[in-house]
């Protein structure tokens, strides 16, 4: 108990996204905004001296065991000091066409609404 679970997942380069969803638009870089990251850390390197990598994820293990006994460890592989997870470290990158691929899905799905309901909450940016 009290483990976290990071599943092992693809990045993505947002100006690709972009431009499969909307080729014939135009693009304008204005650069990082006050608050925003340019990569996503999902295990910082403080937390990597208490995870373990499996084959399809990582867990992050509690610092104290909150159970008189100890449940099972799962099988997994110490990460190496000094290790980070997040986007920029990530190896494993969507391709073009595997990003066509989830759009077209996301388009398909009969359970997303093409626009959102006036009655839903919603955020707007930068306006």
């Amino acid at each position: 108990g009290g483990e976290i679970f990071v599943p092992k997942i693809p990045s993505v380069h947002l100006m690709d996204l972009a431009r499969i969803i909307g080729p014939d638009c135009e693009h304008e870089i204005i650069g990082i905004r006050p608050g925003e990251k340019l990569h996503e850390t999902l295990i910082s390197e403080d937390d990597s001296r208490m995870t373990l990598e499996l084959e399809d994820r990582f867990v992050i293990q509690p610092i104290y065991s909150y159970w008189k006994e100890r449940q099972e460890k799962p099988n997994g592989t110490p990460c190496p000091d000094g290790f980070r997870y997040s986007s920029d470290t990530n190896t494993w990158w969507l391709t073009d066409r595997e990003i066509d691929q989830l759009v077209s899905e996301v388009e398909a799905d009969p359970n997303i609404p093409d626009k959102p309901s006036p009655t839903e909450p919603r955020l707007i940016v930068g306006g």
